[in-house]
């Protein structure tokens, strides 16, 4: 009798294996947690896309997240709680589904997207409480070895109590009336076994990027109404349009790549700014047409895949000449700031073909920050307090940017619109 037991018990740690339904499901294979100064992240290891239900609980606060046709690896560990988490539960409920809980220190507003990884896809959780702007969504401070508790034994914890009525969960982009951030893309030149140009004192470009686009994250996120999302936080290498498709899979308003340039004269030195070139942006545009996946929607919803070859070309030429202008504008407010921190090489906004710039529907920039062919602008460039001003400079004309242009249901135009309206109200007081 005991031997059938035994039996019975490793069939049911060998289901997953055997049942073809949780054969082709998607794994859970890891979660990390990062506590910033402006939020939580918690990321989901995953070994593919699956769909996901969001939302949160209240006494206690919780954030819940249903993943369907999940499954748990053998070997996963949860960390402990850090941050705004005070602790995680897992467990399955019928159907497939995984449920992951996140328990809250207090009710905290949330948001999720869906990353690529390094093996599969990556789901990752922001929070933070209604006071605070959300994390990063890719974490600015390296995450800290929490410790770990074994999955398994808190999936026995899981109880009824989800019966709770869940409450809506606000997106990143939310609706025209809100007060949603402005979101940034922030993205680091170069990476893994890319290390741009190299200096002849040594200093990669690759290293520079990093921290400069990290500098720069951190200063976005200490300003209510503005969040940055790093398309890389670590040496990694990234293929230039995944850098794109990071931007636009957090609905990004604005995209900022860093680099530092070279060239054989060390003597040259100096800052630009770069914005895509219309021969840049009528190739890509061929690209997009060609591309029915690819074209599917642009970020103001507007979809390509289902018109015809015409409009759908008329439709995408006035995305990309509205988005050219836009980043002109925001270039030239990030240029002028730049020329406060030291020289800059090209008192214009340069136009030319880089890949990183052809989003067609999110504004693009490439700043130059200096040439770390110059060994004054090397050691520079090495400095962490340059590397501070560098980032407060780009972020200055960013702030300039927005203020005087903001995106549509942001709280900088709600700042502009009562702004707008407190003048008009002056104005009037004063008509004799």
């Amino acid at each position: 009798m005991k031997e059938k037991v035994f039996q019975i018990a490793v069939l049911a740690a060998l289901g997953v294996a055997m049942n073809p339904a949780w054969a082709s499901a998607a794994q859970l294979r890891g979660v990390r947690v990062a506590a910033g100064p402006t939020g939580t992240q918690v990321t989901l290891d995953l070994s593919a896309a699956t769909s996901e239900k969001l939302f949160t609980l209240d006494r206690p606060d919780r954030a819940v997240v249903d993943l369907r046709s999940t499954r748990m690896a053998n070997n996963l560990r949860l960390p402990l709680g850090v941050g705004a988490v005070a602790g995680f539960r897992i467990g399955t409920q019928p159907g497939g589904t995984l449920r992951f809980v996140m328990q809250l220190k207090s009710a905290s507003s949330v948001h999720s997207a869906w990353m690529p990884g390094s093996e599969g896809r990556q789901l990752v959780i922001t929070l933070a409480d209604g006071a605070a702007t959300p994390a990063v969504a890719t974490s600015v401070a390296p995450a800290a070895a929490a410790p770990v508790a074994n999955a398994r034994t808190a999936s026995a914890r899981v109880d009824s109590e989800f019966d709770s009525v869940p409450r809506v969960v606000r997106a990143a982009h939310a609706p025209v009336d809100s007060d949603r951030d402005v979101i940034v893309a922030v993205d680091a030149g170069h990476g893994g076994q890319d290390p741009g140009a190299i200096g002849h004192g040594g200093t990669r470009e690759k290293d520079v990027t990093l921290a400069i686009a990290r500098a720069l994250a951190e200063r976005i996120n200490g300003e209510p109404g503005m969040r940055a999302v790093l398309t890389r936080n670590r040496d990694e290498f990234l293929v230039l349009r995944d850098r794109i498709r990071r931007a636009r899979l957090a609905r990004a308003d604005m995209f900022i790549s860093i680099h530092a340039d070279s060239i054989a004269n060390r003597e040259v030195s100096g800052a630009s700014v770069y914005v895509l070139s219309e021969h840049g942006a009528t190739n890509e545009a061929a690209r997009w047409l060609a591309d029915r996946e690819n074209a599917a929607d642009l970020m103001g919803g507007v979809k390509l895949d289902d018109k015809d070859k015409q409009l759908a070309s008329v439709l995408l030429d006035l995305s990309q000449s509205a988005n050219i202008s836009s980043s002109m504008v925001a270039a030239r407010q990030v240029l002028g700031s730049l020329d406060v921190v030291g020289q800059v090489r090209k008192s214009q906004v340069q136009q030319a073909g880089f890949v990183v710039l052809k989003s067609p529907d999110i504004p693009s920039m490439l700043v130059e920050t200096a040439y770390i062919s110059n060994p004054q602008e090397e050691l520079n460039l090495r400095n962490t307090r340059h590397q501070t001003a560098l980032a407060d400079a780009i972020f200055n004309g960013l702030h300039n940017y927005f203020e005087s242009y903001p995106p549509v249901g942001t709280r900088f135009a709600q700042a502009r619109r009562s702004t707008v309206a407190t003048v008009l109200a002056t104005s009037a007081t004063r008509t004799p």
